[in-house]
């Protein structure tokens, strides 16, 4: 299992990078990417940090993890410049906290977050059929996701994959103790999604693609 999208104490999360990573571990993910919320104000305050971390602990664990960085509540105006600013810093793994269904997300975040080039749209609520193909058409991966609230939109993303052909993962969000999910757990969200195990291991390779 690998989970892209987690959260540590460098935003909202509760639990230091080590922590979190041992906790995955533990209930046997393979994978894990920090993308903490950032944007222009702290992401030179957090990419340096989650990179150095993931550095050593990738010389001594056999989880794989990838530094990165979730752009939150940027006007979509600015969403290319923290981009680009974040993979100068070094993010591996690059999202966009997109258009949830319970929160103010500005209108256009996700065009913008697909058409700067990210790596993953987390939780994209309603996703437009043309910028699902444009995802498609840069390998923009999109969210499938256990998080209570975002979860809503879960079955459209699926249901627009399957007529567009763009590439899912599911992820947790983890921002807590509990939050991380398995492989079992995943798969039934998977299923609750209307996709099938199947789908689930192709959402892991995708995820794997990017390590």
């Amino acid at each position: 299992m690998i989970d892209l999208h987690t959260h540590t104490i460098f935003s909202d999360g509760d639990l230091v990078p080590s922590e979190l990573v041992r906790r995955a571990e533990k209930i046997g993910l393979t994978g894990i990417g920090f993308t903490d919320h950032g944007d222009l104000s702290n992401i030179d305050f957090i990419i340096p940090r989650v990179v150095l971390i993931a550095d050593e602990l990738n010389q001594v664990l056999d989880i794989n993890i990838l530094p990165g960085i979730e752009i939150t509540h940027v006007p979509p105006s600015l969403i290319g410049k923290t981009v680009a600013r974040a993979r100068d810093l070094g993010a591996k793994i690059v999202s966009v906290h997109g258009e949830s269904l319970v929160e103010p997300i500005a209108p256009g975040t996700n065009k913008a977050g697909i058409e700067a080039g990210i790596d993953l749209l987390a939780h994209p609520g309603l996703i437009t059929e043309d910028e699902a193909l444009m995802a498609r058409e840069k390998g923009i991966l999109l969210e499938i996701t256990a998080r209570k609230g975002h979860c809503l939109a879960n079955g459209h993303i699926a249901r627009l994959a399957q007529k567009t052909g763009v590439k899912l993962v599911i992820n947790s969000d983890a921002h807590t103790v509990g939050d991380l999910i398995d492989a079992s757990l995943a798969k039934k969200i998977t299923r609750g999604a209307g996709l099938t195990e199947t789908d689930f291991d192709i959402m892991q390779k995708n995820a794997l693609s990017l390590f």
